[in-house]
């Protein structure tokens, strides 16, 4: 039995190509991606390690809990605990390290790296051992700054330039002294660092004569526990914590795999679809394999073989199949891997070096998942191969399923169909994070029923098609009988493409009904013109709302200024505006009260209110970040949403209790309203700075559009890999199809039908398979699309259903597109069959 399945691999090959390479793709996918991930992950882990080189022991501030009423302030590091700290037993030195957020642009204005991997800080003396110069001399003084060598690198920046960088609002341009090399993370991902000498980047920074943290290196002998045991001794422990380098370095590297675990898990996932699409064309190839030796099955049987062995001899073929999935799939695992990481760096997302990981772990998964996929999708058809009676088998009796097999099919379908059903419907009225698990369980189930009673489905599906096949006359008539013929293997071929289409619809569904809804958010909420915010987040310098207010063409502006607070012994952000102007620059819904903010009269958004049972003329007590009470008033509730949310008061009032005033947006109105030009003269007011975003509303969700295209592209390239595998499962029913019909194919030709026919009526065929998978999987997405739709419309005033009519028109025309390409060597190969030879052949 092992030679006999090994020489049927060996006869059928042209047939079994189309399998290996539907599982060598997924296994692929599979390899490659962990191949990507624990390349990257151990890059950045070995250059996260090189930048704790010179840090034995890492001091930091303890950050202070919130107690009462009283809000704690993370106590900073001052120079008497550096020198403290640098005289302990055991230290050869110790380093201030300050740190802040500098934007730096290129020779064009524009900003470098991202915004939130743009960094600043200090430069320790004439020669820090963290930075290692290349050219030039340290920093000294307000005008001078040196950049690390891949920032100077990406935009063409020598020693004594003068460059243009931003701290948190004003433009600076002090000259390049020096450029160094750095195992930075941030710079390794692309960002960029700039460092000033220490007395200049605590006055930058607000840091003035504290640090952020002390390094200090262990003199030679001295051990790391050793060190920061007598640190602790030293040093106040109600104030300070310490760290060993290596614990900070392991903690990082920890980090950097957790953040890694999302990315592999993501691309994961699109690996499993396509091995799930995959199984359906291994299922569907087997079975046609099967259903073709039939009689050769039998005779096995006839002449003393088991019911196992017939089986085990099915799986063995499956085995092998496997076996040179798994090896191709894992070779072409690592080049995707490779792939990926240079795909990466030509976009900019900057990798930092290392050798390309192929860990065991992955050699393992790859051939265990081309085996066991294989092996799972070959068993059923090789066990009801087994079940069918000898005597049956040659008579070809038990080709038709029985009356009682398709009542339990369909029974079942309709269990697993409205199963799903009704647990989406259920999941669509639960809270938003209480309904994801139940709405993906009942999708699985969904799709499972459908798939269950595609073959159901696929007789009145494709009988709607009559009407159009008969422009193409007995072609499209035979093409339309064809595809119901093996309702089973059409629905197993359809089914492919419909798991595809049905993820890509639902997620264009739920991305155009959120930029909608933003859109709306944004109209509704904000009626300013133009929103200024920093390009990292950051907060933007008071002396920013200034500029606008001093600028031709201003009518008003209001900052949002954000501190803590507390409230009933609960942490709570207050929102400073500008009171005589933020009615104008918002148009938010009010539920009870006036938009009244000025004095002791503040406003608060809806859920805020709820949570503290206020409503307008409520009085409540704040204690401001520096401790001070006052008794405050609820003038008005309005509707909150993602933009703009919170308790809302008079910045006069509030300003005055905080140590460090900083602005998260300013809203501004402009005479003139929003122009190309108007943002020209406001973006020049604030010195063309490129840590500065001034953005239109329409800027604001093109933005956020933006984030919703890549992703959606993202997942569009992701998915492309199940519809690949999709054609590969069409090519391959349509050539067995063809293979099975030899005999009734030579007999149409030579009742008369010309080559031109037969191409046609596979082509034609192809194309009524594929539609009908495509239809079924566009309705199954938008109606996905529609309840996941329900669960953000809970957490989202604004969410309103989006139908992407064009796009839906453009995945129905890609499915018909995959019908035909499918169809080309099928109907090549059928049309070219000599029809004597065809006619003789069983």
């Amino acid at each position: 039995m092992f030679r006999t399945a090994l020489r049927n691999v060996l006869a059928h090959k042209a047939r079994l190509l189309m399998t290996v390479l539907a599982v060598m793709l997924g296994v692929a996918f599979v390899s490659g991606t962990l191949v990507f991930t624990n390349t990257i992950s151990d890059a950045f882990q070995n250059s996260s390690a090189k930048g704790f080189d010179q840090v034995d022991v890492a001091v930091t501030p303890k950050s202070q809990k919130d107690t009462g009423n009283t809000i704690n302030k993370t106590p900073e590091l001052t120079k008497a605990q550096l020198d403290t700290a640098a005289e302990v037993p055991g230290a050869a030195n110790a380093i201030g390290v300050v740190t802040g957020f500098t934007a730096i642009a290129d020779k064009d204005g524009k900003l470098i790296g991202g915004g939130f991997q743009s960094q600043g800080g200090n430069y320790w003396g004439d020669k820090d051992p963290r930075y290692p110069l290349t050219s030039g001399t340290a920093p000294h003084g307000k005008d001078q700054v040196a950049i690390d060598a891949e920032t100077a690198k990406r935009a063409g920046y020598k020693v004594g330039d003068t460059i243009r960088i931003s701290v948190d609002g004003p433009v600076l341009t002090p000259k390049i002294t020096g450029i160094f090399t750095t195992d930075d993370g941030n710079v390794a991902a692309g960002g960029s660092l700039a460092l000033y000498d220490t007395a200049t980047a605590q006055t930058l920074f607000g840091k003035p004569g504290t640090f952020d943290e002390i390094d200090v290196k262990a003199a030679s002998g001295t051990s790391q526990a050793a060190l920061k045991s007598a640190l602790d001794k030293a040093l106040p422990a109600k104030l300070v914590e310490t760290e060993t380098g290596k614990k900070l370095a392991d903690d990082q590297a920890e980090q950097i795999a957790s953040s890694m675990s999302g990315l592999k898990q993501g691309l994961l996932v699109f690996a499993g679809i396509a091995l799930f699409v995959g199984t359906f064309i291994i299922a569907n190839t087997f079975t046609m394999l099967v259903a073709q030796r039939t009689k050769e099955l039998a005779l096995l049987r006839a002449v003393g073989a088991s019911r196992r062995q017939v089986t085990r001899s099915v799986l063995i073929e499956a085995f092998v199949v496997g076996v040179v999935a798994g090896v191709t799939g894992l070779v072409a695992g690592i080049g995707i891997g490779a792939g990926l990481r240079s795909l990466m760096n030509s976009f900019g997302a900057t990798v930092p070096d290392g050798p390309l990981v192929i860990s065991p772990g992955t050699i393992v998964a790859a051939l265990l998942v081309g085996v066991v996929i294989t092996m799972l999708a070959a068993w059923l058809p090789g066990r009801r191969a087994a079940k069918i009676p000898p005597v049956a088998a040659m008579s070809s009796v038990h080709a038709k399923a029985t009356t009682k097999s398709l009542v339990l099919r369909n029974t079942l379908g309709a269990l697993f169909s409205g199963a799903g059903v009704a647990t989406v419907l259920a999941a669509t009225a639960m809270d938003g994070s209480d309904g994801q698990a139940p709405m993906g369980f009942g999708a699985v189930l969904l799709i499972i029923g459908v798939f269950i009673l595609t073959p159901l489905l696929s007789r009145p599906l494709i009988a709607a098609t009559a009407p159009v096949l008969r422009i193409f006359g007995i072609s499209g008539k035979l093409a339309r009988q064809n595809s119901v013929r093996n309702p089973r293997r059409t629905a197993a071929t359809a089914s492919a493409l419909m798991i595809g289409l049905t993820l890509i619809t639902g997620m264009t569904v739920v991305a155009g009904s959120l930029q909608k809804s933003i859109d709306k958010m944004a109209s509704a909420a904000i009626s300013a013109d133009y929103i200024v915010s920093m390009a990292n987040g950051n907060e933007l310098s008071p002396d920013v709302d200034k500029k606008l207010n001093s600028t031709a063409g201003v009518k008003s502006t209001s900052p949002l200024r954000n501190s803590p607070a507390r409230i009933d012994g609960t942490t709570e952000f207050l929102t400073g505006v500008n009171g005589s102007a933020i009615g104008e620059l918002t148009d938010l819904k009010v539920d009870s009260g006036s938009f009244k903010v000025g004095g002791d009269q503040v406003v608060v958004d809806d859920d805020t209110a709820k949570s503290y049972g206020w409503k307008a003329g409520s009085d409540f007590t704040v204690h401001y970040e520096d401790g001070k009470a006052q008794r405050l008033t609820v003038a008005g509730v309005y509707e909150g949403n993602e933009l703009i949310e919170g308790i809302m008061l008079d910045n006069k009032v509030l300003t005055p209790h905080l140590t460090d005033p900083g602005d998260m947006q300013i809203l501004v109105k402009t005479a003139d309203g929003a122009s190309g030009s108007t943002k020209d003269k406001l973006e020049k007011a604030l010195g063309a700075n490129p840590a500065i975003k001034v953005q239109s509303k329409q800027d604001l969700s093109d933005d956020i559009a933006k984030i919703f295209t890549l992703m959606l592209n993202m997942l569009y390239g992701l998915l492309a890999m199940a519809v690949i595998v999709a054609v590969l499962g069409v090519i391959n029913t349509l050539a067995m199809s063809v293979f099975e019909r030899s005999q009734e194919i030579g007999m149409l030709r030579a009742i008369g039908l010309d080559r031109k026919a037969i191409k046609r009526m596979v082509r034609l065929e192809s194309l009524v398979i594929s539609l009908f998978g495509g239809v079924l999987g566009i309705g199954l997405g938008v109606f996905f699309g529609w309840a996941a739709g329900e669960l953000l419309g809970a957490k989202m005033a604004t969410y309103e259903l989006v139908l992407p009519w064009t796009r839906m028109a453009i995945f129905l025309l890609l499915a018909a597109t995959v019908g035909i390409l499918a169809a080309l060597w099928p109907a090549r190969r059928a049309a070219k069959m000599n029809m004597l030879a065809a006619i003789k052949s069983e």
